[in-house]
């Protein structure tokens, strides 16, 4: 089974903020496959589907941001998943807006939700797709909680589609193929 968890924050004023990348790709990942994700439980908003004879969770962890490795590690638990089978999507002012960059593991650079997820799995070794948003270009907490302008919209729409693109390749082949495709 694996567990494709969107990093973002719950709630109307977060919707397609730069910090929702998580949420908005793994949404789109259920609307490629006519599903949304509704059910409730695990401190999340999930959805257990299949794809390509697959059992695949989709996670957007309410918990806010700071918080996601508490709703990651209890639907892992549950469910018996193991860290390899783990993928997890958040935005990343480090990276150029609309590129991605999937990484088999790493630190958190930062990142307060990847923070926590190490924290509570004690382990930074699981697979990221990270969307970039770019660089702010004023205070960095206004920034990632700002929405996109049209113009960075359209980039990031298609970064969105990408990383759903790359995910269907990871689930289908591997990992290491997806990487290989979509890593600029």
């Amino acid at each position: 089974m694996k567990l494709i968890a969107g990093l973002g924050n719950f709630g109307k004023e977060y919707e397609h903020t730069r910090h929702n990348m998580g949420f908005d790709v793994v949404d789109k990942f259920a609307d490629s496959l006519g599903e949304d994700i509704s059910r409730s439980g695990f401190h999340s908003l999930y959805l257990k589907t299949k794809y390509m004879n697959e059992d695949v969770i989709l996670l957007k962890p309410q918990t806010y941001m700071n918080n996601s490795g508490i709703a990651i590690k209890e639907i892992m638990d549950y469910f018996d998943i193991s860290i390899d089978d783990l993928i997890v999507i958040y935005d990343d002012m480090d990276i150029q807006i609309g590129h991605l960059k999937i990484k088999l593991d790493g630190s958190s650079g930062g990142h307060n939700g990847i923070k926590s997820i190490i924290a509570h799995l004690g382990s930074q070794n699981f697979k990221r797709i990270r969307v970039g948003i770019g660089a702010p270009t004023y205070n960095n907490i206004d920034f990632v909680l700002g929405k996109p302008s049209k113009e960075e919209k359209e980039l990031l729409e298609e970064a969105q589609n990408n990383a759903v693109s790359a995910l269907k390749i990871a689930i289908k082949e591997s990992f290491n193929k997806a990487m290989s495709l979509y890593n600029k």
